[in-house]
C-alpha cells in the first residue's frame, strides 16, 4: 500500500493510522458481535472502564422513557472534543467504535497515541443519545421524533440534553456520528461508500469561517487516512444546509464539527469492518488535533471527495428474460433486489426479506452480489416492481443456470 501523504506530518499520521489498523484486533471489544444492542448492553460493557478509573460518568438527564443519558469524560487537556453517537437508534456503528477506542485507552495507557490524546484533550462522549430508539432498533425516539430535526425547537428531552451539553462545555471540536444506507456509492462510480464525511454548512450560502475551516482540516485528516486503507470508497455527504439539524447548528454555535456517516462494505452486514474504519479514523483525527498537525492537512483531501450517490443494490440478476404476462413477449432485463431486515412477529426473529426495486437496464448500477442468469426465463407473477421475495428465493435465483 503506497502512502498518499506528502508532508512529514502526513507521513507520521499514516504511521499512526497503520499501527492502529494493524493492531485493532488487540483492542476491539470482543463482547460486541452484533450491531443490534441496547443501552443495557452498552452499560454492561462500559462497567469495566469505570472500575479502571479511566473515565468519569456524568448523568445528563433522562430520555422520554426514563433511560438515563450520561456523558463520559476522560483526558486532562485544555482542548475539548465532543463526540456523540446513536442520535438515531438504529445507527450504532460509531458507538461500537467508541467502545473500542475506550478499550484502547484502557489497555494501552502508555502508548504514545493514548498519552498524547489524553494529555492534550478532554474528551466528552455521549455514546448513545437515543437509548429509546436503540431499544427498538429504530431511527426515531420513543416520541416518534427524528431528533436530528429537533435542534431548534428542542421538543424532545434527548435534543435538549444534547444542546445543553454543548452549551455547558463549549467544546472546540465535535464529531457527529451516524450511519447511512449501506447502498450509497462514491460519485459516478459503482464503488460502495464505506464512510462519508462532511464539515456541515452553518448557513444557506455554505460560507466558511475559522470554525468551519478547522472542521474541514479535521475532515481532510480523516479522509486522507481512510483513503490509505479503502481508496475510492470515501465520499462527501450532501452539504446542503439543514436549519433543524444538530451538525449544522453545532457548527453555527462555534464548535468545529465533522459529520461521519458509516456506510457499507461487501459481506459486512453487521458493519464490523466499517466499525474498524471508524476506530482508526477517529483515533488518528484525535491524535492530529492533540498535536495540532490537523492544521497542515491538505484541504483537497476533503474538498475533492466525490459526493455520495446511490448506484448500488444488494443483488442484481443480469440478463434475465422476463415474461411479464401471457399477452407480451419476453424481454431481456436486469433485476435489482434489496434485502432488508424485518422483525418476524410470529417467531420474534429478525429476518432478511427481499424486495424488487428496479427492472430494466441497470448497467450503471453495481451490487454486493451480481450474477448473469444467462437468459433464464422468469415469470411476471414473481418478478414485478415492489414484489416481496424471500432471501432463500433470492439465493435460488442467484444460482439459476
Amino acid at each position: 500500500m503506497s502512502s498518499s501523504f506528502s508532508s512529514a506530518e502526513g507521513q507520521q499520521r499514516f504511521v499512526v493510522a497503520r499501527e492502529l489498523f494493524e493492531t485493532y484486533a488487540t483492542y476491539r471489544m470482543t463482547e460486541i458481535v452484533s450491531r443490534r444492542f441496547t443501552q443495557a448492553d452498552m452499560l454492561r460493557w462500559l462497567e469495566s472502564f469505570r472500575s479502571m478509573n479511566l473515565l468519569t460518568t456524568i448523568p445528563l438527564g433522562q430520555s422520554a422513557e426514563g433511560r438515563t443519558i450520561s456523558l463520559l469524560r476522560l483526558g486532562t487537556g485544555s482542548v475539548k472534543v465532543f463526540l456523540w453517537s446513536q442520535m438515531h437508534g438504529d445507527e450504532p456503528t460509531a458507538t461500537m467504535a467508541l467502545l473500542d477506542m475506550l478499550n484502547f485507552f484502557a489497555r494501552a495507557r502508555d502508548h504514545v497515541v493514548s498519552r498524547t490524546i489524553l494529555d492534550a484533550l478532554s474528551l466528552l462522549i455521549i455514546p448513545m443519545v437515543n437509548p429509546d430508539g436503540a431499544e427498538r432498533f429504530q431511527r426515531r425516539t420513543a416520541q416518534s421524533i427524528d431528533m436530528n430535526r429537533d435542534a431548534l425547537t428542542l421538543g424532545t428531552p434527548e435534543a435538549h440534553i444534547l444542546k445543553e451539553t454543548r452549551d455547558t462545555y463549549q467544546p472546540h471540536f465535535g464529531f457527529n456520528l451516524h450511519d447511512q444506507d449501506p447502498r450509497y456509492t462514491v460519485g459516478n462510480s459503482k464503488n460502495v461508500c464505506a464512510v462519508a464525511l462532511l464539515a456541515p454548512a452553518f448557513d444557506e450560502s455554505r460560507s466558511d469561517n475559522d470554525i468551519r475551516v478547522a472542521a474541514k482540516e479535521v475532515a481532510s485528516t480523516f479522509a486522507s487516512v481512510l483513503q490509505e486503507f479503502i481508496p475510492g470508497h470515501v465520499s462527501k455527504y450532501d452539504e446542503t444546509f439543514e436549519p433543524r439539524a444538530f451538525g449544522d447548528n453545532v457548527q453555527k454555535w462555534g464548535t468545529s464539527t465533522v459529520l461521519v456517516e458509516s456506510g457499507g462494505w461487501p459481506g459486512d452486514r453487521e458493519k464490523m469492518f466499517v466499525r474498524k474504519l471508524n476506530y482508526v479514523g477517529l483515533l488518528t483525527s484525535l491524535h492530529a488535533i492533540a498535536t495540532g498537525t490537523y492544521q497542515q492537512a491538505d484541504l483537497a483531501a476533503y474538498e475533492g471527495l466525490p459526493l455520495s450517490t446511490k448506484y448500488l443494490y444488494d443483488v442484481i440478476l443480469r440478463n434475465a428474460q422476463l415474461k411479464a404476462n401471457d399477452q407480451v413477449s419476453a424481454v431481456r432485463v436486469d433485476i435489482g433486489i434489496n434485502l432488508d431486515e424485518e422483525l418476524n412477529m410470529q417467531n420474534g426473529r429478525v429476518e432478511l426479506v427481499g424486495k424488487i426495486v428496479d427492472i430494466g437496464d441497470l448497467s450503471i448500477f453495481g451490487a454486493f452480489q451480481e450474477v448473469d442468469v444467462r437468459d433464464a426465463l422468469l415469470s411476471g407473477s414473481e418478478i414485478k416492481m415492489d414484489q416481496r421475495i424471500t432471501a432463500e428465493r433470492v439465493q435460488a435465483l442467484l444460482i439459476k443456470p
